[in-house]
């Protein structure tokens, strides 16, 4: 089990936050945090259902985390464990998180992989993305895992595809020549980026790539 007690700020005000494992009764208030998260262009079908919320929990309690502001549900991080060869990079989200409904997690695998990560609009400028983060930070290290990992879409990239290709994009990005709502945010939070991925998503704000980002766990020996 994991639950965290904090404060976040919404300036000089401090705001009581949790970070818990999600349950069952919170499914509605998930599925309305996909919905507000990932407005269209993003395919509604790639939202949670009901029974992906009930394998996150069944298979892989310690990668089900959401965030309450005041006890109002307010964003959530889904994740599952993969044996992941840095030497074979490429898959796409859905090899890699079966769709979402993780029923290939290997508790004996060496990665955390990130399969969603999600903040209602109107509690984003209180930094929830990246507490969220640093928590799943938290159970890699309790876990004793390598890293965690996981495709960052890049949705500023349509606008740049005619003139870079995505590798140009996120060197630009960790340039500091251009910033990505999502790669610049998955920065800030310590992310890595390690490769770009084709046909990673159906994602047209990312021309359908997808970056490969990293955290290292500082305590892992090699």
């Amino acid at each position: 089990m994991y639950r965290k007690e904090f404060y976040v700020f919404d300036q000089e005000k401090p705001i009581k936050a949790v970070i818990r494992n999600y349950e069952k009764k919170d499914f509605k208030d998930l599925i309305l945090i996909q919905q507000e998260s990932f407005p269209p262009p993003f395919p509604s079908e790639l939202w949670w259902n009901e029974e992906q919320l009930e394998n996150h929990i069944e298979l892989f309690r310690q990668g089900a985390l959401c965030i309450e502001i005041e006890g109002e549900m307010a964003g959530s991080m889904t994740a599952l464990l993969v044996d992941f060869d840095p030497h074979h990079p490429n898959h796409t989200w859905g090899e890699i998180t079966d769709n979402g409904y993780i029923r290939n997690h290997n508790p004996e695998g060496n990665t955390l992989y990130v399969v969603d990560i999600g903040v209602r609009p109107k509690f984003r400028k209180l930094g929830l993305g990246k507490w969220l983060m640093l928590s799943m930070y938290e159970v890699v290290i309790h876990l004793g895992l390598e890293r965690l990992l996981g495709g960052g879409r890049m949705p500023g990239y349509h606008k740049k595809s005619d003139d870079m290709s995505p590798e140009q994009y996120v060197a630009a990005v960790v340039k500091g020549t251009i910033k990505d709502p999502v790669l610049t945010f998955l920065l800030r939070c310590s992310r890595t980026p390690i490769g770009v991925v084709s046909n990673y998503l159906e994602d047209e704000e990312s021309c359908h790539y997808g970056t490969l980002m990293e955290w290292k766990n500082p305590f892992h020996v090699e």
